[in-house]
């Protein structure tokens, strides 16, 4: 199958569950009624005002975590490179955790205080990461994901630390932001979404091309005239900021970026100019159905979203120790 036909099979799937997520729930909506229903009756409140942003936030986050995987998975030639590898998760968990912490409470713009916090961790980190790569010379992609993980180890212990400090009722809200999830989501976090989502989406679009060369090595990338340098600084930055971005929204959400890529270089191939359009339409599509998974499999409780793409992304580690083998991933 050409790729142009998957990718245009996924746009497809993409909008049916763009259009039949928000029906389904702890109690089924037929569009029937909505369409009979009052604006302001139970029905109609708990599809526009619930179900809707959910989904339409949930579509943004996956599409923005899964390109960002792709990326990263270029940048380092390592297929077990995910949007959280450089530490920016860690440090938006440390700034909400600082949050819950010191008992704060403030809100800015429409924006809460934890999304606030979290994102000015991540945007520290990303900071301090860059300063410590550039601090060693350069920007070599081994130093610079060396800063990432010595981080990323350091900023859990911190939160760790202040996870056991805190009263038992802080410590369940970090551990339940830490989960990532979608419950609380709803038309203003969508909306700030879509601005960083949609920014690092433009970048990353327009240096498919260079992607497709860091895949085959730095050297040969300079060899045919490309700035490696300034390319990886771009995709370090938009990636950054748009997880970032995020994980303050919608927590740590794991392995759609790990897995999204992968699938889709299954169904479609490596070169980044057809992997980059099916990965953003699968990963936005399969966070989504996590999501309507994560509110109706406990019903009428509901699970973080994070625990059902941990489920799958456990798995599909393996499958992938397995079919590749442990020296390949090296």
């Amino acid at each position: 199958m050409s790729p142009r036909r998957v990718i245009l099979l996924l746009a497809l799937f993409a909008i049916a569950v763009l259009l039949g997520a928000p029906f389904v729930g702890m109690t089924a909506i037929s569009p029937l009624d909505i369409m009979r229903s009052a604006a302001d009756s139970p029905e109609a409140v708990v599809f526009w005002r619930i179900r809707v942003p959910r989904v339409i936030a949930a579509f943004l986050a996956g599409s923005g975590l899964a390109i960002s995987g792709m990326a990263f998975q270029a940048l380092f030639r390592n297929p077990l490179a995910t949007p959280f590898t450089l530490g920016v998760s860690g440090g938006a968990a440390f700034g909400a955790a600082l949050y819950v912490r010191l008992g704060l409470s403030f809100a800015l713009l429409g924006v809460s205080g934890s999304a606030i916090s979290a994102f000015a961790g991540a945007f520290c980190v990303i900071l301090l990461v860059y300063a410590l790569t550039r601090a060693c010379g350069g920007f070599a992609t081994p130093t610079l994901l060396l800063a990432g993980v010595a981080l990323s180890f350091f900023l859990s212990s911190m939160i760790l630390a202040l996870q056991y400090s805190a009263s038992l009722h802080d410590s369940f809200r970090l551990v339940r932001w830490l989960m990532g999830g979608l419950g609380m989501v709803g038309y203003d976090a969508a909306l700030h979404l879509f601005p960083v989502v949609t920014a690092g989406a433009v970048i990353l679009f327009m240096l498919r091309n260079e992607l497709n060369l860091l895949t085959i090595g730095e050297d040969i990338a300079m060899s045919r005239g490309l700035d490696v340098p300034r390319v990886k600084r771009l995709i370090f930055f938009a990636v950054s900021l748009m997880v970032g971005g995020i994980v303050a929204v919608c927590g740590p959400i794991g392995f759609v970026g790990m897995m999204a890529p992968h699938i889709c270089r299954l169904l479609i191939g490596a070169d980044h100019r057809h992997l980059y359009a099916a990965t953003l339409l699968f990963g936005g599509a399969f966070l989504t159905l996590c999501d309507v998974v994560a509110r109706t499999a406990f019903a009428p409780a509901e699970i973080p979203v994070g625990v059902i793409t941990a489920l799958l992304g456990g798995p599909f580690f393996l499958y992938l120790l397995l079919r590749r083998g442990a020296g390949r991933l090296s």
